[in-house]
């Protein structure tokens, strides 16, 4: 599928609130490093989707992470895939939605997408514990490319080196297939993949905000993975 934002992305700051107004304000300073805002909906106490549209100037992705996937959304599954579909009602860039969410509801956000070609969808894979085989990343990547989706993500936590190296190894598989990937690990040993990542071709990379808090272990400030990218490309 043609994805309707322009890849690379780059980087994704990621704002997780309980109050809209106070992640409409965090998104909002964000703008300045951030090539791309996620709205950690799950996050929200009373989650909306309008004030963020109407506030802010970067593309936005909306994310509903369920309880059962290191989310915080404890509701029925319909009721978050709704918040979701009101998302991409709002012609939203981006929209994710994890691979292991029932088929029937994914169905349903792929037919609205139909009639909002702006919005790309993200389906999306983690593991809060370890990092799989590679054999049993690829099969997940596969699932990812024949499930509708414009882009994959896959994270998955870093024990040891090995672990970053298979996760960065599926940007190849990846590129052959020509299906836009992010794709890098969690947790302190983790943490260079979400630079690395975008050097090896993968589609954007996840921060903290200036000042917010972590929405997954191993996060970087914005300000500091800028910083960092822009001495990788000047070492170039």
């Amino acid at each position: 599928m043609t994805v309707p934002l322009v890849s690379p992305a780059g980087v994704c700051v990621s704002v997780a609130c309980q109050k809209v107004a106070q992640a409409v304000a965090l998104a909002k300073h964000s703008e300045r490093y951030a090539d791309v805002i996620e709205i950690r909906l799950d996050s929200l106490s009373h989650p909306e989707i309008e004030p963020f549209v109407k506030n802010c100037t970067k593309p936005l992705l909306f994310t509903n992470r369920p309880a059962w996937e290191g989310g915080f959304f404890p509701g029925p599954e319909a009721a978050r895939i709704n918040l979701l579909l009101q998302a991409v009602q709002h012609d939203c860039a981006l929209v994710d939605l994890e691979l292991k969410t029932a088929p029937e509801l994914r169905g349903e956000l792929l037919d609205v997408l139909l009639q909002h070609t702006q919005t790309a969808l993200i389906i999306s894979w983690h593991d809060f514990t370890g990092t799989p085989s590679g054999a049993e990343l690829g099969e997940i990547l596969q699932q990812q490319i024949e499930s509708g989706a414009h882009i994959g993500k896959i994270v998955t936590t870093a024990n040891d080196y090995k672990d970053v190296l298979r996760i960065l190894n599926l940007q190849t598989i990846a590129d052959e297939n020509d299906f836009p990937l992010i794709a890098f690990c969690m947790g302190p040993i983790g943490r260079i993949s979400r630079l690395a990542t975008i050097k090896l071709g993968g589609y954007m990379t996840y921060a903290v905000p200036d000042g917010g808090k972590e929405t997954a272990p191993g996060q970087i400030p914005v300000s500091g993975l800028r910083e960092m990218l822009l001495r990788l490309n000047h070492a170039d």
